[in-house]
């Protein structure tokens, strides 16, 4: 059987990625295939794009914003994903703790890297773009943060970011969560029954 590759193009200021994060674990034990997660930057990303956050695009529309929230509500109860909270700090720039993700891909500490910044952001509601803050974080998952703070600012580091955001948009995305099988696109948590079924289509041909 031949398992496709899956990405998932992340950006740690998304509560949506945020919540997909949490259920890409049952998704891989179902399917048997390993989520690639790919760091982009949310900003960089609207700005090729030309794209808006939906809190910006929706504003003047109270019924959309309600019904997101809606729907928030349902697939957190769908999932049991009592820990998730606003973080009061929304919208945080994400730039630090994102190269943070490339340098973590770098030093081998990744998943317990964005395991800890994701809890940081969605279930403590803390300020990620304090560097205190995420020292504080950092340290507290056990990570060497002045390792981890020191290869952020690598060029290779910052430029891959920038060529992850890149490639991205020229292969259809212009948000997060995005997720590729392969190929083929689909945007958002309220794809993620479709990413499985894609995955369950190819693994069988």
């Amino acid at each position: 059987m031949s398992l496709p590759v899956v990405q998932f193009m992340f950006d740690f200021g998304s509560p949506n990625a945020y919540l997909c994060h949490k259920v890409i674990p049952e998704i891989e034990d179902r399917t048997g295939v390993k989520f690639e997660y790919v760091p982009v930057l949310l900003g960089g990303l609207f700005k090729l794009a030309n794209n808006r956050s939906p809190a910006e695009a929706f504003a003047g529309i109270p019924n959309k914003q309600a019904y997101d929230l809606l729907e928030m509500k349902r697939f957190i109860a769908k999932h049991k994903l009592d820990r998730f909270k606003s973080n009061p700090f929304f919208p945080v720039n994400t730039l630090k703790i994102m190269r943070g993700a490339m340098a973590a891909q770098k030093l081998g500490n990744f998943m317990p890297y964005v395991d800890a910044v994701y809890e940081a952001m969605w279930e403590q509601g803390r300020n990620m773009n304090e560097q205190t803050e995420i020292i504080a974080v950092l340290n507290a998952a056990g990570i060497d943060s002045d390792s981890l703070l020191e290869a952020s600012q690598q060029p290779d580091v910052k430029n891959g970011l920038l060529a992850n955001t890149q490639s991205a948009y020229e292969r259809g995305a212009f948000g997060s969560p995005t997720f590729f099988v392969g190929d083929e696109i689909f945007f958002g948590k309220d794809r993620l029954r479709e990413v499985e079924e894609k995955i369950i289509r190819v693994a069988v041909i």
